[in-house]
């Protein structure tokens, strides 16, 4: 099950997101931050 949560980018970041949603890789910001969150767990490991 998800959880909602709030995070603050600053707007460079979020610009630099919304680049990688429009090649379509990405449905939302929020897939995009999952997806970058569990690759940096699973680069710790």
């Amino acid at each position: 099950m998800k959880q909602k949560v709030s995070i603050s980018l600053d707007e460079k970041t979020l610009k630099e997101i919304d680049r990688k949603l429009v090649s379509a890789t990405f449905r939302n910001r929020s897939h995009f931050v999952e997806y970058a969150v569990k690759r940096l767990l699973g680069e710790e490991r």
